[in-house]
């Protein structure tokens, strides 16, 4: 017991008390851009004036700076520099690491960078046909070790792309000539034979059946080794959402016949999820959706996803509508890049303008060009029962979609650079109750962020949609447009721009134009302040002439709370000129920017 108190007691009296130290730093003949960089590269720096700060941790900082801070001197071509480094008055690494420190009160940093380097040969040799090194890796260049390096990776890169998958740095000589302030890089490559792809090695997968993976990622085995179809493969199989992880690497023996095979990790997903949405606004009142998803049907990543909707709940515009869904996925069906889709709904729309009960059925295919390009092509019937201003009526009609969608923003729920576009086109051929015709519809969105951190981000939004064909009174009712709400004009009701019938009727119309623009900035890291206006047209005549319908604008002021799923969304937004009542305003919350 007594051995044991003494050990203790032993123990506090030699620990070291923490306490706060000052930094001096300076840097000789040293620009603004290079001292940033030193502080930034310095494990000292960020101790300084800290009162809980360990004598030991600062001294283990300060030994490991060294290395630190010549290694951002050489990223910046400077190869003969002086680094002392002085904790209390004593050069840091003449002290032992295992030395007690009462306290440290004072680090004095000091660098002499020394004159910029300057390439004289800059060499990678040899070099894969059409290799594109960086412009700087030349003779007379600043000689930045990071100019190196990624001449290195693009030489390396370039042999891998023409199936060279084990090409790598065979040797290098850098040589600092200081009288005349010059470093020779030379840096020998060996290619490696060229490979093709093996087998894909596949492990950790239980439910999602063996043969299916290896139709999902579509590794073509045979061919010439290409890292691009490698990133395909994964791309594909993440697609699925069937797995938490799915990682594919290289293999690292070559394999017979100079074959290279592929390895592939996975953590599979639970197989069910299920989920709920909330929105609401003052004018079209509460929404409510919840869906529950199965990721893995039938063992060969099959999505089936249930989905129900509620909204208008205590709306002031129509009444509440209700939406069922159920959508069958599978992957990888005609090929690793197309999934066939099937999907039921049934929904009650009860609209201020028109009413609607329908049934539709759709099945189809889901083309992936790339990450960034999808394609659906797709054939369906519906059967809908309607009543609008004009009359009540039962219409069926067979239609086809063809769609095509470019998805180039950087965050698909906080886009500050980049651009969306959705186009789509919808035949319709009448069995009863209407006409034939076609549908079209595009969505443009644009985003471009400015000034310091990329504080201010203009954000524009163009919708385009038309109805070739029936005229309004013939038209399938729920293919024709309205404007107004928040996917459109904020500031007016829900659908407050049809086509006027007169007598306070109102019918949607065959051509729709919409307008969007917001200026957001940051006020906080995770506040912004928006301010957005909003127009849009409702016409006659199948594409908006301007003559044959009506405008209505809006605007208004929003404010953004960044969370981990998106941004919370608050907008308060007036109308400002159309047909109608143009007093009041409407409040919108939800998840998301609004476009």
């Amino acid at each position: 017991m007594n051995r044991v108190f003494l050990l203790c007691v032993s123990l506090l009296l030699s620990a070291s008390p923490a306490t706060a130290f000052e930094l001096r730093f300076s840097s000789a003949s040293a620009s603004k851009e290079l001292n940033q960089s030193l502080r930034a590269a310095s494990l000292t720096a960020p101790l300084a004036g800290k009162a809980n700060t360990d004598p030991q941790d600062v001294l283990a900082a300060a030994q490991a700076d060294y290395a630190r801070l010549v290694g951002a001197l050489y990223e910046e071509g400077y190869y003969a520099p002086v680094v002392t480094i002085a904790v209390d008055g004593r050069e840091a690494a003449g002290i032992s690491p295992l030395a007690r420190l009462g306290s440290v009160r004072t680090v004095q940093i000091r660098v002499n960078p020394g004159p910029q380097f300057r390439f004289g040969a800059a060499q990678v040799t040899p070099l894969a046909r059409g290799t594109e090194v960086p412009d700087d890796f030349s003779r007379g260049a600043i000689a930045r070790t990071g100019t190196i390096r990624a001449a290195v990776d693009a030489s390396v890169e370039a042999w891998r792309e023409i199936g060279h998958a084990k090409a790598n740095v065979a040797g290098q000589e850098l040589t600092a000539k200081h009288p005349s302030r010059v470093l020779d890089a030379k840096v020998r490559l060996d290619p490696g034979p060229r490979l093709t792809f093996g087998e894909l090695i596949i492990s950790g997968n239980s439910a999602v059946r063996t043969e299916r993976i290896r139709d999902i990622a579509g590794l073509p085995s045979g061919q010439v080794f290409d890292p691009d179809e490698v990133r395909k493969a994964s791309t594909r199989l993440r697609r699925t959402g069937a797995f938490k992880v799915a990682a594919l690497s290289e293999a690292e023996a070559i394999g017979p016949n100079d074959t290279l095979d592929i390895n592939a990790q996975f953590v599979e997903q639970k197989p069910r999820r299920f989920g709920f949405g909330i929105e609401f606004s003052t004018d079209e009142g509460l929404g409510l959706s919840g869906f529950w998803l199965h990721r893995n049907l039938f063992g060969g990543a099959e999505r089936l996803r249930l989905s129900g909707e509620i909204d208008g709940i205590g709306g002031r515009t129509g009444g509440e509508d209700f939406t069922f869904g159920a959508r069958f996925t599978r992957p990888a069906t005609f090929n690793e890049d197309t999934d066939f889709y099937a999907e039921a709904e049934v929904e009650s729309l009860n609209e201020e303008n028109f009413s609607t009960d329908r049934v539709s059925f759709e099945a189809g295919i889901i083309r992936y060009a790339s990450d960034k390009r999808t394609y659906t092509f797709g054939l369906g019937v519906r059967h809908a029962k309607t009543q609008d201003a004009i009359s009540a009526r039962d219409y069926t009609i067979v239609y086809g979609t063809a769609s095509a969608e470019f998805d180039y923003r950087d965050n698909k729920l906080d886009a500050t650079d980049g651009y969306y576009a959705l186009a789509s086109l919808t035949p319709f051929g009448a069995i009863e109750g209407t006409e034939s015709g076609l549908r079209t519809y595009l969505d443009l969105r644009g985003y471009k962020s400015v000034g310091a951190e990329k504080k201010f981000t203009f954000a524009l939004r163009g919708q385009l949609g038309s109805v070739f064909g029936p005229s309004v009174a013939r038209a399938p009712t729920d293919y024709l447009f309205y404007s107004g709400g928040g996917g459109t004009v904020r500031g007016h009701n829900f659908q407050a721009l049809g086509v006027d019938l007169g007598g306070g009727q109102s019918i949607g119309g065959r051509s729709f134009l919409g307008l969007s623009a917001e200026l957001r900035v940051k006020a906080r890291d995770k506040l912004s302040v928006v301010g957005f206006a909003d127009a849009g047209y409702i016409g006659r005549e199948a594409f908006p002439n301007g003559q044959d319908g009506n405008w209505h604008t809006g605007a208004g002021l929003g404010i953004r709370y960044d969370t981990g799923i998106g941004p919370v969304r608050v907008d308060v937004a007036v109308p400002v000129s159309g047909p109608g009542d143009t007093s009041g305003f409407e409040l919108y919350i939800g998840i998301g920017q609004a476009f």
